[in-house]
């Protein structure tokens, strides 16, 4: 059996990492015998003609796609396009957006077959084995399909032993350009969340029993993550500091075998102490992210985050103490939301920035599956939208009886301003030859970023980085700069200043490399990548 895998189209502007779901799910598969191939729109750009040719060479059984709410009808668009290529294929979609809303998407879109509820990796592999054999889909658990006119729900999946699942398989994945993009990399040490925050649906998806893994095995994947030279690995477990015995052995792990790593986790303030933070800090981690949602007391019960103000406080003077650097980030717009709760969360915020607690401002997006959204008149609140590219939680797509959704906006939007006028103090500063490089260097990556992906995404690289006819011991700074000239000639917005300053990063940091054969010279991306060699430089971003 053969099966297509496609990571859909996701905007840079929310930070993606390398899709860990999907490479779990193609581990699985890989792990169970079945031919995988894999197809990734987030780095690349997306051509109908591109994915037709793919599928008519691969001759897959199966495609499948993920999505959140946000990239659900880039998701579907990709199922639609694979049936107009081959009706015979199966088309399966997976992840929390269509998990929990399944007779509503199959209602409105016939080319999707299958939806895989929940974790994915037994389930999948099950779907395949039974495409092979008899083709009784009911019996397959954790699925929903139709019969006839019905959509049939088989019931829930068993949850994975997380130990026993095959490792993610990378491999398939180009990491050599979420590297380029200057993006983290993500790997888990456990699944399960105990909480039941009433505007999420990650408890739903994994389960409320929280499963670990084998401390060794974590510590494992951590060094071969960072021996492929990604500047920050993020353990993006819901919550790693859920059990101190745990965390205090992955960390154990780390310095019994004194690495040097980079790493970030998710937490809750009531789950964190001192000794706990300084063990994460003395083991690479050098931020810690809370959700504290909002700055009022009322609020945090309404929504049984659990927490309260108090223990956040507390635990932001516990990560000063250990010098890890605590994140905090807060939803506007929840239930009962009045312009008094509002400012409440705004002051709360410039008091964690006091404190020197990084902190920043979503808007609540009603998620399917959430219970907000599922009992919304059991709450003040108004949903005003249900077009799914709008659910990026940084415009308002909900108001409450004493809020509207311009108010929020403006919140958000005034953040950003004051973003950019960082950047553009930033900017300034190097223009006047003033400031560190270190306090420089934000700026700078991110100018590289930009470049580097409209690069990517138009092409560019691909369609002129041809350089012919060229010497055969030309150097690589005559080779850099015959590229740039080539791009020069595209007529793009960027100056061949700027090009050169991006592109030697490119070279320098080994996303970007050329091979010189017959007279021609022949620059392409690093897309996949398993190890850096040892004597690799890497600069510090």
């Amino acid at each position: 059996m053969r099966f297509l895998i496609i990571n859909p189209y996701y905007p840079i502007d929310e930070t993606p990492s390398p899709p860990l779901g999907l490479a779990f799910i193609a581990g699985a598969l890989e792990a169970a015998g079945v031919e995988v191939r894999f197809l990734d729109f987030v780095v690349y750009p997306y051509h109908a003609s591109v994915l037709e040719t793919v599928v008519k060479e691969f001759s897959p059984d199966f495609v499948g796609v993920t999505s959140v709410t946000m990239s659900f009808y880039s998701a579907i668009g990709v199922i639609q396009d694979v049936k107009k290529i081959n009706p015979s294929i199966f088309t399966v979609m997976g992840g929390p957006h269509v998990s929990f809303h399944v007779r509503e998407t199959f209602s409105a879109y016939p080319e999707l077959d299958f939806i895989v509820i929940g974790e994915g990796e037994k389930t999948i592999v099950e779907l395949v084995e039974t495409a092979e054999g008899d083709r009784n889909w009911g019996a397959v658990k954790g699925i929903a399909f139709r019969r006839g006119s019905e959509t049939v729900v088989t019931g829930a999946g068993k949850p994975a032993d997380v130990d026993s699942l095959p490792n993610p398989a990378r491999h398939f994945i180009p990491l050599g350009r979420y590297r380029a993009l200057g993006m983290p990399v993500s790997m888990t040490s456990s699944r399960g969340c105990p909480f039941q925050c009433i505007f999420c649906v990650g408890r739903k998806m994994v389960g409320a029993k929280v499963r670990y893994r084998n401390p060794v095995a974590v510590v494992d994947e951590m060094v071969q993550l960072n021996a492929m030279g990604f500047h920050q690995i993020n353990l993006a477990d819901d919550l790693f500091t859920a059990n101190k015995q745990h965390c205090h052995a992955v960390c154990d792990e780390i310095l019994r075998r004194g690495l040097n790593l980079s790493w970030t986790s998710f937490a809750r303030v009531d789950t964190v102490s001192y000794e706990v933070l300084a063990k994460m800090k003395s083991a690479g981690c050098h931020t810690v992210s809370f959700g504290v949602e909002t700055g009022n007391p009322e609020m945090l019960k309404r929504i049984k985050k659990g927490i309260t103000l108090e223990q956040v406080l507390e635990a932001v003077e516990m990560c000063n103490q250990a010098q890890v650097v605590p994140h905090a980030s807060f939803i506007l717009g929840l239930p009962g939301e009045t312009p008094e709760t509002l400012k409440q969360t705004i002051d709360f915020g410039d008091k964690l920035a006091s404190m020197g607690v990084l902190h920043g401002f979503h808007i609540l997006a009603p998620f399917p599956g959430t219970e907000i959204r599922n009992h919304i008149r059991d709450y003040d609140l108004t949903i005003l939208a249900d077009d799914w590219s709008l659910y990026h939680a940084n415009r308002a797509i909900v108001k409450t009886s004493t809020i509207d959704p311009e108010t929020l906006d403006e919140v958000v939007i005034g953040w950003e301003e004051k973003y950019k006028q960082h950047l553009g103090k930033l900017k300034t500063l190097r223009e006047n030859g003033e400031g560190t490089s270190e306090e420089i260097w934000p700026l700078t990556r991110l100018e590289h970023t930009v470049l580097i992906y409209d690069l990517m995404m138009a092409e560019t690289i691909e369609h002129h980085g041809c350089l012919d006819p060229f010497p055969e011991d030309a150097t690589t700074s005559e080779a850099l700069c015959g590229l740039v000239e080539n791009i020069g000639k595209t007529g793009t917005e960027y100056s061949p200043d700027e090009l050169l300053s991006t592109l030697l990063f490119a070279v320098e940091q080994g996303y970007l490399t050329y091979s010189i054969s017959g007279g021609r010279v022949q620059w392409e991306w690093v897309n996949h990548i398993t190890a850096l060699p040892d004597d690799r430089a890497i600069v510090p971003f």
